[in-house]
């Protein structure tokens, strides 16, 4: 059986032109891409891609699979959503656990879509950090769903009867105050933002361990000017001057216009997000539901991080 997931990759592929810049939309690694177009080729029998050692050329298979992928994912959205208004009567509960940034950014979005009335469900939310909200689905029967992250591999656990699912990155950038005159677009390194004020999460939390190494790796040693674990407040200070800050695609949706955003290469760092399900509640809507909410969060991280060259 051929994977869907493969069949919107090869679409990105084909679409760019490289495994590296369907990687970027799609929030994989350009090796992820690499072995899921490989998989491909071993399920449907042909080969797709020629291959030299700096570029990729799509062959005729990959172009004729390619039109087909598109109606064949179609398709599929429409049976699912077919599937979830019919199952259970004309709708179904979901209790859906959620972190901030998803619940501030994401979800409101989904709401106010024209898809919305049309899933069939009635959705009770409980906004809540991953241990609150993991903890929920833990004690049985508060939630059927929790919407986490994790920074790095450490500091999150959850019950292995859990089925965890997969719905992207969050990438983190680098904030600037623009006072401090760094034009947008600019080559920025490290060891150029080592002297400089910072703005840092709280000490001992399991996101701030794995910043601190990852600074530390490249010999960035940070004059911390304030701590904050709220990155609209982070990005606020940021924009009078403060201190720069380490903060998510997401939370640069709202991001204020006094600061510059900029990639660091050095500073390579995201956020993984997946959803938590108790397995026999996971239904057709809350799929249908899921592949919407990703949907929403990758337009979201494709256009509201980085500033472009004035």
């Amino acid at each position: 059986m051929i994977n869907p997931v493969h069949l919107k990759t090869l679409l990105e592929v084909v679409r760019r032109g490289s495994f590296a810049a369907a990687a970027t939309v799609l929030g994989y690694t350009a090796s992820a891409v690499s072995q899921q177009m490989s998989a491909l080729e071993r399920d449907a029998g042909v080969t797709l891609f020629q291959r030299t050692a700096r570029s990729i050329a799509p062959t005729e298979a990959a172009l004729v699979m390619s039109r087909h992928a598109s109606k064949v994912l179609t398709d599929i959205d429409a049976l699912l959503a077919a599937s979830a208004r019919t199952e259970h009567g004309t709708t179904q509960e979901l209790r859906l656990g959620i972190f901030p940034s998803l619940a501030t950014y994401v979800l409101p979005r989904l709401l106010r879509s024209a898809d919305w009335p049309g899933l069939g469900i009635s959705l009770h939310v409980s906004v809540g950090e991953p241990p609150q909200t993991i903890s929920g689905l833990r004690i049985g029967g508060e939630l059927d769903v929790a919407l986490v992250y994790q920074v790095g591999q450490a500091g999150l656990a959850w019950p292995h009867t859990l089925n965890r699912q997969w719905m992207g990155d969050d990438n983190f950038r680098v904030v600037l105050p623009k006072v401090w005159g760094i034009r947008p677009g600019a080559h920025v390194t490290a060891a150029q933002l080592s002297d400089m004020p910072w703005i840092m999460h709280h000490p001992g939390t399991s996101d701030a361990t794995v910043i601190e190494r990852l600074f530390a790796s490249c010999n960035l040693h940070p004059r911390v000017a304030a701590y904050s674990d709220d990155f609209n407040a982070s990005l606020q200070l940021a924009s009078v001057g403060l201190g720069a800050a380490l903060v998510p695609e997401l939370a640069l949706t709202r991001r204020p216009d006094d600061v510059v955003v900029l990639d660091v290469p050095e500073i390579r760092l995201a956020r993984n997000i997946f959803a938590l399900l108790i397995n026999d509640r996971h239904t057709a809507r809350t799929e249908v539901f899921m592949d919407k909410l990703s949907g929403i969060m990758g337009e979201l991280t494709r256009t509201s991080s980085l500033d472009t060259p004035a």
